[in-house]
């Protein structure tokens, strides 16, 4: 029985190639799910529209697929031709039929019985490229599947994970070349983005997201500090094929929450840093929060569109930061062009006319505790935002109204192990309750909320009882598709933010929902717990 559902599998994939021209081309097969975050724009946004706000009540469950760990899946699949590609956490990668969930094929990586990440046993997901899949693994190595079998082609060693190296993100498959960042940011690690051959496995460029002596930025770390500085990389970047120029979110600078031992800007954490594809030479960069002292790790999804600027197209990237700040920048460029709160902060009096934050001394954190806004989870964190061509909407995923009391205190670096250099509190002390009470019954709350480019102001909101990690999607059908925490599927109406549609799935949302077809029949997928759900009309 194995053996048949193999050679289905291999029947039915081996046509799937997929060509560094269809990933390039990706917003041109709608039917397809071709990169983490659905293609190098990256806005999460479909024109399918089969699936409507006249018909959407008519949704029903089509099949589930159910992961042998227990883990929650922070995954979001990939759709080519039909067959679904998707990782079990940590790192088994599964094929299955789209149509009917029938699993072809199932790759078993083995860890290292020492692995321990910071941050959980999570994978974010796979690339394709020609006729192969690749895979971070939490012990830093990227590895190449055969998409038809499954097999391993190659696999290398990026980084020592016993050095607090991992590899959590979705790589994304540039031309002929490969491209991952490492997670570990509270393990004391220096980060980098590096570009590997897609059919061998060789590095091709690496750009440190800490310099090196000698190199531009180094001047911004005291003393020793850049060696175990952080800023990783671990959430998958966006590409413009014009400009040729890939973009990456950095994360936070270590020690996390004492930053005396880190004076200066700490290049080139809280970034987003421009690439050259071909060198991986830094064309530009914009720092978000310098001198981090919060852990509001930059690592959010660059998502590209061309705006209408001031009367001038603009090739536009939108980004909505854990920091708490909605930005509009210049792609091409690296120029600030908006920058506006979406979510209560306190950590800073605004920003300046080049978009950095006028800082508040005594918001930063400190031995006896500092209350500020937003807290360590951020106005919004690593889960996908989405931009709607039929709305001319941004939308994103927020927690507001959640204050963080940030302690700071001495800890030297160890190999291998948690260099934080203070912590986070969510108990409040009681000469700050106060402050808290005279926010009002409905402080703190999770919402789903869509902004203006063009001003940074709020259209609508939907909220939440609880907060979400859930990404969003969103379609030329005029619908949002999301989850949360406490584990229902929701479809909003994407101009009004109006609750069409919900389903209770039993587990945390922590993924992307994502939309395809086979056949001219529509589907939406979305993780829940340690589960894929997927939907359809009723036919």
């Amino acid at each position: 029985m194995k053996s048949a559902i193999l050679l289905c599998a291999i029947a039915l994939i081996a046509g799937a190639q997929v060509p560094y021209q269809r990933l390039s081309d990706a917003v041109r097969e709608p039917q397809n799910w071709l990169t983490y975050n659905g293609s190098y724009a990256s806005t999460h946004y479909s024109t399918l529209d089969q699936i409507r706000s006249d018909n959407v009540s008519a949704l029903e469950l089509k099949w589930v697929w159910q992961a042998n760990s227990l883990e929650k899946i922070e995954a979001t699949p990939l759709v080519v031709d039909g067959v679904m590609y998707l990782t079990d956490p940590p790192n088994d990668v599964v094929a299955v039929d789209g149509q009917t969930g029938r699993v072809f094929w199932r790759y078993h990586y083995v860890l290292p019985a020492g692995v321990a990440p910071c941050c959980g046993r999570v994978n974010r997901g796979l690339a394709i490229l020609g006729n192969n899949l690749y895979l971070g693994t939490l012990d830093a190595h990227l590895v190449a599947l055969d998409a038809a079998t499954g097999r391993k082609r190659w696999d290398v060693k990026v980084a020592d994970y016993e050095q607090g190296y991992s590899l959590t993100l979705a790589p994304l498959a540039i031309h002929d070349k490969i491209i991952v960042g490492p997670a570990g940011g509270e393990l004391g690690i220096r980060g980098f983005i590096a570009a590997y051959d897609a059919e061998t496995g060789k590095e091709l460029w690496r750009f440190n997201t800490i310099p090196e002596p000698g190199e531009p930025g180094h001047e911004t770390w005291t003393g020793d500090s850049w060696k175990h500085g952080g800023a990783p990389v671990w959430l998958t970047g966006s590409y413009d094929s014009e400009l040729n120029l890939t973009y990456w979110g950095i994360g936070n600078p270590g020690p996390d929450w004492n930053p005396e031992l880190r004076l200066g800007d700490n290049l080139y954490s809280d970034c987003v840093v421009a690439l050259d594809a071909d060198t991986g030479k830094l064309k530009w960069y914009f720092q978000f929060s310098p001198h981090d002292g919060f852990d509001f790790d930059a690592v959010q999804v660059p998502v590209l569109t061309d705006l209408s600027w001031k009367g001038k197209s603009r090739k536009a990237m939108l980004w909505g930061n854990r920091n708490g700040f909605f930005y509009v920048l210049d792609r091409s460029s690296g120029e600030f062009l908006l920058g506006r709160p979406f979510v209560k902060q306190t950590w800073t009096a605004g920003l300046d006319e080049r978009g950095r934050p006028i800082r508040l001394p005594e918001r930063m954190p400190s031995a006896e505790g500092s209350l500020t806004y937003p807290g360590v989870q951020g106005g919004t964190n690593w889960y996908a935002p989405s931009f709607s061509s039929l709305t001319g909407l941004f939308y994103l995923t927020s927690w507001d109204d959640y204050p963080g009391i940030y302690y700071s205190w001495e800890q030297p670096y160890e190999a291998g192990k948690w260099f934080a250099g203070g912590s986070v509190r969510a108990e409040l002390p009681a000469i700050t309750r106060q402050e808290i009470r005279t926010a009002g019954p409905e402080a703190g709350y999770g919402a789903i909320r869509a902004l203006d480019p063009a001003t940074g102001r709020r259209v609508w909101e939907y909220r939440m009882n609880d907060v979400s990690d859930s990404g969003l999607l969103t379609t030329a059908g005029g619908l949002l598709f999301s989850g949360n925490r406490e584990g229902h599927f929701l479809v909003l109406n994407a101009r009004d933010g109006k609750l069409l549609w919900t389903r209770y799935l039993g587990g945390q949302v922590a993924s992307s929902p994502i939309t395809w077809s086979v056949d001219g029949r529509q589907f939406v997928s979305i993780a829940s717990g340690h589960a894929v759900f997927t939907f359809g009309l009723r036919q």
